[in-house]
């Protein structure tokens, strides 16, 4: 039985055919690696709202009154002021007993 044997061109031309796809799935995961991290950014942006939403729902809960955008400025000097005078907020808003607020 003859064996049959493939041209160096056959050879040639059958390389390139693989590496086309190899580089067409690397394509591909390239994309679906993209999508994915686009998925991942819109998710923590969807948390990062809600998060924010929750702290103003909190924040007009306390003062029983909704803050309006004019409300904003005072609301931030008077985090600073409260940071400037002894961490106040941050020493609240640590997670220990010990400085537990209520």
């Amino acid at each position: 039985m003859a064996k049959s044997t493939r041209t160096l061109e056959e050879r040639i031309q059958e390389k390139n055919l693989r590496a086309q796809k190899l580089i067409e799935q690397a394509k591909k995961a390239e994309a679906q690696a993209k999508q994915l991290a686009k998925r991942q950014q819109a998710e923590e942006r969807k948390k990062r709202t809600h998060r924010l939403i929750e702290v103003g729902a909190a924040v007009e809960s306390v003062l029983d009154a909704p803050i309006e955008e004019d409300d904003l400025p005072r609301l931030i000097a008077f985090l600073k002021k409260q940071e400037a005078n002894g961490k106040f907020f941050t020493k609240a808003m640590q997670k220990s007993p010990d400085t537990d607020m209520e």
